[in-house]
């Protein structure tokens, strides 16, 4: 099969603006992606791209004061999986702890924990500096037992560690049908289905929830301020909170909104100026 690969020029090109143009271009069909440093590469069957369809997809973004821009190029019909095991998805390795890789890499290193997925998407591997921020912080944290929520699960890779840690029963929640679906699949190859549960849905579907024991966002520093108020919502005293998508610099703002819904500030830390903070309920 034939792909198009589509170049994209996003401005300001941002971790946020790139992820929701993923998600919007993952509606109509774009199977993967690799990020670059003006943007995205988007990859498509030749028969289902769509000029008029991706036109559509990129105006109907709802983020003001952007502009995107983009090339696409029928590449050369080749072996894709081979072409993402050389260039695009190389297995993570998180000390011997952790590995996560597709199920045609070879040679993947042993570890505690081994997560194979499907790379239909870049973001959401374990590449990105705060899933991997937050994937060490789960490898440290007592989860056995623990009711877990995923907010904003992408590709689910959180809470799939989260279920081979033992915590039990987990929430995964998303906005965009393509991670739902995505996740199922990714569950589904990791045979922990039975621990997961995947929901189609933003914040506002948490109201009246049984309290979890440990909460997982990996979105965005708005969205977090926006939705805070609900995840504490759904918690209860000495619950933990992880979250991340944001810099460093953005981590007082954070902490105050925090403080102000009862969150006591436990742990931060940092990887290429990106951060990962953890929270108690104390109240």
């Amino acid at each position: 099969m034939r792909y198009y690969e589509v170049t994209f020029k996003t401005t300001p090109c941002t971790s946020i603006v790139n992820d929701v143009l993923c998600a919007f271009l993952g509606e109509i069909g774009y199977e993967s992606f690799v990020e670059d440093e003006h943007g995205i590469k988007g990859y498509v069957q030749q028969p289902v791209y769509d000029e008029a369809a991706l036109n559509k997809a990129i105006a109907s973004i709802p983020l003001e004061n952007i502009v995107i821009s983009y090339a696409a190029e029928l590449m050369e019909d080749k072996d894709w999986n081979e072409e993402w095991e050389k260039n695009f998805f190389q297995p993570i390795i998180i000390g011997n702890r952790c590995v996560i890789h597709s199920s045609f890499h070879k040679n993947v290193p042993k570890a505690e924990y081994d997560i194979v997925i499907n790379p239909q998407m870049a973001f959401g591997t374990g590449h990105h500096e705060t899933t991997t921020l937050i994937l060490e912080e789960l490898l440290n944290a007592n989860l056995k037992d623990k009711s877990l929520l995923d907010m904003g699960c992408g590709t689910s890779i959180l809470a799939i560690l989260a279920a081979m840690r033992g915590a039990k029963p987990i929430t995964a929640i998303d906005i965009d049908t393509w991670c739902i679906n995505n996740s199922k699949e990714n569950i589904l190859l990791n045979q922990i289905d039975h621990n997961i549960t995947v929901e189609l849905g933003d914040a506002s579907s948490l109201k009246g929830r049984t309290p979890f024991d440990v909460i997982i966002a990996n979105i965005n520093r708005n969205i977090l301020l926006r939705d805070m108020s609900r995840y504490t919502a759904c918690m209860h005293k000495n619950s933990e909170i992880y979250m991340s998508g944001f810099y460093v610099t953005d981590i007082p703002l954070l902490a105050q909104e925090a403080d102000n819904l009862g969150l006591k500030l436990i742990h931060q830390k940092e990887k290429n100026n990106w951060a990962v903070v953890q929270f108690i309920m104390n109240e």
